[in-house]
């Protein structure tokens, strides 16, 4: 079978590679500790849950608008305003079947062949992957004193006539690390006065420990969100743990929205109608359901850090979000 050389180019996702490999050792019966996938193990909250379940009783189960239904777009417009103390319109919004698609979605919009877009190590595994598939190139920042945080020179040198976007996440997966706001200003400026196009993949954004506030870019622009070249990409997979229901969201410009819309609606149509009353439901039920699950991961991370540093050979950075940690082994490994 002849197949197509950028098909043959990408790589399968090693995040899902494990999970099917820990699946099938389980289906074995093999005792199994599965530290690979990103999700919280929380129940769905019982708000997302009931609101899914009367669609379904409703029986109205049918194609949506492309960018998502009206009711949704408002709890997401409502979110938008608490959280990053911006007023986005229902045309500033497009609803995607997981925030993965969402950034997919952006890069084929955005990204011309052999554009590039800047990612900062570590990375989530799917960024440079996503932007083959557009026939960009992924450049990674890497920081020289092996930390976890970059600097802005080190992104500066980075950048070409060519950089069409860079893309943070932060706090970060897989290190955990947060960057401090000094970066995120800094960032936030250099992109706005280059015309560079900035995505905050912002999923983590509430699951932050040790008293530190989630940081908005929108405070360091301006600009509002028709002008500025900041923009936000977030969901309910990590913040409610309904991973399985594939719902995010895009906040941009509304000539980018318009451009996802098209390219969204000869993809997937629509997200699921079901996913998304369910998202409805968990934006605007109770808030406590996000906080609880932080402080259990808080808890984890502790335990964690705790187990590691008994290890004299392991070093390892202290997560500040996330429910990711990113232990450095190679001291041990050198040993044996």
């Amino acid at each position: 079978m002849s197949i197509s050389r950028l098909a043959s180019s990408i790589n399968e996702s090693p995040t899902l590679a494990m999970n099917e490999k820990a699946r099938l050792l389980r289906t074995k019966g093999d005792p199994v500790i599965h530290l690979g996938g990103g999700e919280p193990k929380n129940k769905a909250p019982i708000t997302a849950v009931l609101a899914s379940a009367a669609k379904l009783r409703s029986g109205d189960i049918k194609y949506a608008p492309t960018d998502g239904l009206p009711s949704l777009k408002k709890a997401i417009i409502r979110y938008t305003e608490e959280h990053y103390g911006r007023l986005a319109s229902a045309d500033n919004v497009i609803v995607s079947t997981g925030a993965k698609q969402s950034i997919y979605n952006l890069l084929f919009s955005l990204v011309n062949p052999q554009d590039e877009v800047i990612i900062l190590a570590p990375y989530w595994v799917s960024y440079p992957e996503m932007i083959k598939m557009v026939y960009g190139i992924p450049v990674v920042v890497t920081p020289e004193d092996g930390t976890f945080q970059p600097r802005m020179e080190e992104i500066e040198e980075a950048v070409s006539s060519y950089t069409k976007i860079i893309i943070i996440n932060s706090p970060n997966n897989p290190s955990g690390v947060m960057y401090p706001e000094e970066f995120i200003a800094d960032i936030v400026d250099y992109c706005e006065r280059k015309g560079i196009y900035l995505i905050f993949d912002d999923i983590y954004h509430r699951l932050i420990f040790d008293g530190r506030q989630p940081i908005s870019p929108y405070r360091f622009t301006d600009s509002d969100i028709e002008n500025t070249r900041v923009i936000v990409v977030n969901g309910i997979s990590k913040l409610y743990g309904l991973t399985g229901f594939r719902i995010g969201w895009t906040i941009a410009n509304r000539k980018l929205v318009e451009v996802m819309t098209i390219i969204q609606s000869q993809v997937t149509s629509c997200p699921s109608v079901v996913s998304q009353a369910a998202a409805d439901g968990a934006l605007s039920g109770m808030q406590s359901v996000v906080e609880n699950l932080r402080l259990t991961i808080q808890n984890n991370r502790d335990v964690m850090l705790q187990e590691l540093r008994s290890f004299s050979d392991v070093n390892v950075t202290k997560p500040s979000g996330t429910f990711y940690c990113l232990p450095d082994f190679r001291a041990t490994a050198a040993i044996h």
